[in-house]
């Protein structure tokens, strides 16, 4: 595939982690060690983010000790893109010898114990976003076409995730993540219907990536900030500038 060598051809390492960076979170990307820096729009096929807080730009070093690819900023379905182009990343990647994927977003708590400032991990989701990246027709070099869901999200990566965040002292819960496609925010009759359906977070992203990575046998870890409360769950109208300052 041409990305996949073009990729090789600017970092001769083979990548071992892929870390998406969700709404706000660009600033990770100064703690890798040794970065080649990589616009998309220079990368064979993949579409540039349009999103304020999503610059567009892959980095690949070392973070560490450990070989990584970090996409700072990802495609959204509400953007026009199509299923296929958003998980192209992720798939590029796979194919580049990443064995784990750490998918991280913004999202909005819906759960109780799901406050702004504190981290979800996920353990479940639910795609209501109308589409998914594995329909249509199939291509054998993404994987099976049929793929269990079962345990999408890695158990011993979210152990370790739990224990990393006790250490630190991070406010942090486990949760299940609903998807729909915005860019609308929710109304309030919709957070109960999905807090009843048994959501604890609400977002626009992450699970197509998510169901593109285990097509492929990745290994998912999926971390969201919790930027608000959902809709009707506070005083405070939605908007995107404060879940980026959060």
């Amino acid at each position: 595939m041409k990305a996949v060598k073009f990729l090789q051809s600017r970092w001769r390492e083979r990548p071992r982690v892929a870390i998406v960076l969700g709404s706000g979170l660009g600033d990770v990307v100064q703690q890798v060690q040794g970065a080649v820096r990589v616009p998309y729009r220079s990368i064979p096929f993949f579409p540039p983010p349009s999103v304020q807080g999503h610059s567009g730009v892959l980095h690949l070093g070392n973070m560490a000790r450990t070989q990584v690819a970090l996409l700072e900023g990802r495609m959204h379905l509400y953007e026009g893109y199509s299923p296929a182009e958003v998980v192209f990343p992720v798939r590029v990647l796979a194919l580049a010898g990443v064995e784990v994927l750490i998918v991280t977003c913004a999202a909005g708590g819906i759960a109780p114990r799901a406050v702004p400032a504190s981290l979800m991990f996920f353990s479940d989701h639910l795609n209501f976003q109308g589409s998914n990246p594995l329909a249509g027709p199939h291509d054998a070099r993404w994987g099976q076409r049929f793929v269990d869901l079962s345990k999408a999200y890695d158990r011993d990566l979210r152990s370790s995730a739990v224990k990393a965040a006790r250490r630190l002292k991070l406010k942090f819960t486990e949760g299940v993540y609903v998807a729909l496609q915005g860019p609308s925010y929710e109304t309030p009759a919709e957070i109960r219907a999905l807090g009843r359906l048994g959501a604890d977070a609400v977002g626009m992203s992450t699970v197509p990536e998510v169901l593109a990575a285990r097509q492929l046998g990745t290994r998912v870890l999926a971390i969201a900030t919790i930027s608000n409360r959902a809709a009707g769950l506070s005083k405070k109208l939605l908007s995107h500038e404060e879940v980026l300052e959060e």
